[in-house]
């Protein structure tokens, strides 16, 4: 199963074969000249309205690496497709691999419009990410939580109105564990010549809020993953990060 869906994941997805409507454009084109608005809520196979999202998103895949000399990340790093609403959404999660069914290695990333799942972006390079790990693979329903993190994502319902902080979100399939973090644009203190606005990375933004945020974020990012009091969820730089080599960096805070 594993290797039809990275063959899959190697190609970008065309969306115009994800229809708008299930059935066809002429099933919502007949119910508009029927002066209806039918949304998908009210008819999940011919509806004519589609639900925008408040940002453009991206999906990426990291494909396995081949093990071979040379394996570069650019080259393993694949976009998939962008799409700015709940239908186009739905169609292009209903026409991917679960996680649950991709190979060791694998990864999904859902970006921002623009903002490339690396470190070195200048939209990434001055913030870090929430992480947790699965640890018992076969104990988690990863399909699941995964689309919880998605939707949360794309509903921007991880950060306050204003916030600016989430970049994106991540899931990592590895041996031993599932991962899945949460990328903010800043760790909380204001990027060099970003001004004086109230917003991520501003200079109007003191530490202690832009501390606080990033709790929240993480407050948040840990009921959406289902997890009990006693497990905690940990954030770091990506500075830290990269500088850690092959050890974990230090958490920054953990909720």
């Amino acid at each position: 199963m594993a290797a039809p869906a990275t063959e899959n994941m190697d190609k970008q997805v065309d969306l115009s074969t994800i229809p708008v409507s299930p059935n066809g454009q002429d099933d919502a084109a007949d119910a508009k000249a029927d002066g209806k608005d039918v949304t998908v809520f009210h008819d999940k196979d011919n509806f004519n309205v589609k639900h925008p999202l408040q940002n453009r998103w991206t999906l990426w895949f990291t494909k396995p690496p081949s093990g071979k000399v040379g394996d570069n990340w650019n080259d393993l790093l694949k976009e998939v497709i962008t799409f700015d609403s709940v239908e186009e959404f739905w169609g292009v999660y209903n026409n991917v691999a679960p996680v649950s069914e991709l190979p060791q290695k694998a990864d999904y990333h859902l970006f921002k419009e623009g903002v490339r799942p690396e470190w070195e972006d200048p939209q990434n390079k001055h913030g870090g990410k929430w992480s947790y790990q699965y640890k018992n693979k076969q104990a988690v329903d990863i399909d699941r939580l995964w689309l919880q993190v998605m939707m949360s994502a794309i509903g921007e319902t991880l950060e306050e109105e204003g916030d600016g902080e989430v970049m994106g979100v991540v899931v990592n399939v590895r041996k031993a564990f599932y991962r899945v973090g949460v990328w903010t644009r800043t760790i909380g203190k204001s990027i060099p010549g970003r001004g004086d606005g109230d917003v991520a990375g501003g200079k109007g933004r003191s530490s202690e809020k832009g501390r606080n945020i990033l709790l929240n974020i993480g407050r948040k990012f840990k009921e959406i993953l289902e997890l009990p009091a006693n497990e905690q969820v940990e954030y770091s730089g990506h500075t830290d990060s990269a500088n850690s080599g092959s050890t974990r960096a230090k958490a920054k805070h953990v909720v």
